[in-house]
């Protein structure tokens, strides 16, 4: 039998009714072609998963009787907060999708000197919501029952100058430092925008206390190399299985 995963924006509890906001309950009727009965988990984003059972189909919603919670415990040990520089087209949206199902804890989109993304004001909320439904898709599809931490784009310079992770990586492909040898329990990662990052951005992470990394003998495109990176730490420190 299949699986059913989905989030919901709300409060969960063993015995209760709940009912589905518009945009879950289309997919599950619509797509899914779900019927009454039909064994359904939700998510809220707290870390559980609540088996329940659908109830009641109508036009307008589904509503869902609540039953037992599970923790699934695949949440990396790992805290990884990456700061990716925007990029055109559906290249960001992809490298959150990976992140998420590679188990980063936070994304802030950034801006620096080579970013050619026009993003005004009246627009952010509207890209926001658009990353985050893309965020609660990958997480509905991995099995993660907590959803990575989604920020308002900002200032590379302002995001370097914020971090306080116990190692804080920036991806270089002309670096020759490897990783360090020490176990920390969070890193925060740089990754450029297409063209790369400047002399003055990777002046700004230095100062901050950014180290370079280099992956590979290889230049990666700005939505592979937060995906490799990721499997890299999460390998390392993380619970990416090594082979």
């Amino acid at each position: 039998m299949r699986e059913i995963r989905l989030y919901t924006n709300q409060s969960l509890n063993n015995g209760d009714i709940v009912a589905l906001e518009a945009g879950p309950s289309h997919h599950l009727t619509r797509v899914l072609r779900a019927q009454p009965g039909d064994p359904v988990i939700l998510f809220n984003g707290k870390g559980l998963n609540w088996n329940c059972q659908i109830d009641h189909i109508d036009k307008r919603r589904v509503t869902l009787s609540v039953g037992h919670a599970t923790d699934p415990r695949n949440e990396s040990p790992l805290a990884i907060h990456l700061g990716l520089c925007l990029s055109k087209g559906d290249r960001f949206d992809w490298a959150i999708q990976k992140s998420t199902e590679l188990g980063v804890s936070t994304i802030t989109p950034l801006f620096s000197e080579r970013v050619d993304v026009k993003l005004p004001a009246d627009r952010v909320a509207k890209r926001l919501a658009h990353w985050q439904q893309i965020v609660v898709g990958a997480c509905e599809q991995c099995g993660r029952a907590v959803v990575p931490t989604l920020s308002a784009p900002t200032a590379l310079s302002a995001w370097v100058a914020q971090q306080r992770c116990e190692l804080r990586l920036v991806l270089h492909h002309r670096a020759t430092g490897a990783l360090p040898k020490m176990t920390p329990g969070s890193v925060a990662l740089l990754v450029g925008p297409e063209g790369g990052l400047t002399e003055l951005d990777l002046a700004q992470a230095s100062t901050a206390g950014f180290v370079n990394l280099k992956l590979g003998p290889r230049v990666l495109r700005t939505e592979t190399a937060p995906a490799v990176a990721l499997a890299v730490l999460g390998a390392r420190w993380g619970d990416i299985a090594q082979p």
